[in-house]
């Protein structure tokens, strides 16, 4: 137990037998709290320790706690001055809590030191699953340090395309653990350990430095591209980022500065936004370029986007890969690629697992991506040959992925609502989620036969695809009618016939797009 700093500053002002005095006064007053055959001694300063025996639960220990924090809360008069105090007090319990002495007192200490954080003049009881979580923290970044000293991490790169052209625009530094006993580690697993700590700051500038060191041996092999590094906004804002990044690019002397790119998430940029602007501008003056990594993820709002004056805006993969059937994420990624061209920003999007994400985000206006549906990240060695023989999908390069145009956006619309509608219609079959969708009625349907819709009734793809449609939701009520009667095999079946159906539809709402594309040009 602490009676808080009083008795050193009596010290200090009255001198020391007013501070002794004091500390005599208070033993007292503390002795009279406990019962007897309870214990209290003087550790040294004004730390004392109490050993409660024999208590009846719970209720008991509180209520001693109680008199203890009280005897020491009342004045104190010593030589005609009078004295206010504090204490704050750790409670560890035996057996719980430790068999000796020495770890009781070392728990007790941790929840003196708790009692003092939330504001003193109170008591906190020892939590040895907190107490646990620490010690594991602390091993682990222990680890880590380790590992940073013995050079076990490594970097993979995961390329960035342009899918409209096939031409390779760059790769991301991703970080890995190659741990001796756990293998390969990925950065969620360990990252989150070490943010805002001095690790995160010495990691940050090893990837740093990896990166130029492999974009220098990549120079060597005639291979110039740009690549990606996630710091963190902690190294950003150390006070000599600017001289040591400008130090580390004049150790790689063949790596031109314009090839680096130096990515922060958006959520870390908002934080100190004056600092932070002022520290892109740097980097830029040097030549390096910035992004804004997990765009969307934060609150910024159109004014830190004019502030920050990022080069490109990294679409979240979250976004990305949803937006096949919502059209909220979809909404918000039409949002972050208008913002962009507002701004005359580069826009990227990551999480590009299928074709179908690259069409889409071609139709939206968005040529550049990277996710593993182009290429999962891979280490230094493999780059060269990936980038030697991918080729990208001959879809992407199909008439109806121009960019649309804004009145043609409502078709993209419908395709989304139309893929949810059907992905609604799996969940209701395997019964584990969500009640069946409007077999009669989508939004799809609304867009077609509403205004929007009818100004292209002219084009014969028009009437192909609303033939499907019809189809489309005529089998849906077929297979909802099954399951409504207990047949949920033969429903099963007709569902792999919608499937069908749905996937042709795809195809004919895209190329309803490209005849739109063209009648619209013309």
């Amino acid at each position: 137990m602490s009676t808080s700093t009083a008795s050193r500053k009596s010290n200090d002002i009255h001198g020391h037998e007013t501070g002794d005095q004091l500390l005599i006064t208070l033993a007292h007053r503390l002795r009279d709290a406990l019962r007897e055959g309870d214990t209290l001694a003087r550790l040294g300063g004004d730390e004392f320790v109490a050993v409660l025996t024999d208590l009846g639960g719970r209720d008991e220990c509180e209520l001693i706690l109680t008199r203890l924090l009280n005897a020491a809360a009342t004045p104190i008069d010593v030589r005609q001055n009078t004295f206010q105090l504090s204490a704050s007090l750790g409670v560890t319990l035996f057996p719980q809590d430790g068999g000796d002495a020495d770890t009781l007192l070392r728990h007790a200490d941790q929840a003196m030191y708790q009692a003092k954080q939330a504001g003193k003049n109170r008591y906190h009881l020892f939590d040895p699953e907190k107490d646990r979580q620490t010690r594991t923290h602390h091993q682990s970044l222990d680890r880590i340090a380790q590992a940073i000293a013995q050079d076990e991490f490594e970097l993979y790169f995961q390329p960035k395309v342009n899918m409209r052209t096939g031409g390779i625009v760059g790769a991301e530094a991703l970080l890995r653990w190659r741990h001796p006993e756990r293998g390969m580690v990925l950065p969620g697993d360990f990252l989150p350990l070490i943010e805002d700590s001095e690790h995160m700051a010495r990691l940050d500038d090893w990837v740093l430095n990896a990166a130029l060191a492999q974009m220098a041996a990549w120079h060597a092999r005639g291979l110039d591209i740009a690549v990606g590094v996630n710091i963190s906004a902690h190294y950003l804002q150390q006070a000599d980022f600017l001289p040591n990044l400008e130090q580390r690019l004049a150790a790689y002397p063949t790596v031109r500065p314009d090839c680096l790119e130096l990515e922060v998430v958006e959520t870390a940029a908002l934080e100190g936004i004056t600092r932070i602007s002022s520290l892109i501008e740097g980097c830029q003056a040097l030549g390096v370029h910035f992004s804004l990594d997990d765009f969307g993820t934060g609150y910024s709002s159109l004014t830190y986007l004019r502030r920050l004056p990022a080069n490109v805006l990294k679409i979240d993969q979250s976004f990305v890969r949803d937006m096949l059937w919502d059209s909220g994420d979809l909404a918000i990624v039409e949002g972050i690629i208008g913002l962009a061209a507002a701004f005359r920003r580069t826009v990227i999007a990551e999480g590009v697992e299928t074709a179908e994400h690259g069409e889409l985000l071609l139709r939206l206006g968005c040529d550049l991506a990277q996710g593993y549906g182009i290429a999962r990240p891979m280490p230094a060695g493999e780059l060269p040959a990936w980038i030697a023989t991918w080729r990208p999908p001959a879809a992407w390069s199909s008439a109806h992925n121009m960019a649309a145009r804004r009145e043609e956006l409502p078709l993209t619309y419908a395709e989304v609502d139309h893929r949810n509608w059907f992905k609604s219609l799996e969940n209701f079959l395997s019964a584990t989620q969500g009640p069946p969708p409007e077999t009669g009625a989508c939004r799809f349907g609304e867009w077609y036969l509403g205004v929007e819709g009818q100004r292209y009734a002219h084009l014969a793809e028009f009437a192909a695809v609303g033939t499907l449609h019809r189809a489309a939701h005529e089998t849906a009520e077929e297979i909802v009618a099954l399951v409504r009667a207990g047949n949920a095999k033969a429903a099963q079946l007709r569902l792999a016939e919608l499937r069908t159906r749905h996937e042709a539809l795809i195809d004919r709402l895209h190329a309803l797009s490209a005849a739109i594309a063209v009648d619209s040009r013309r």
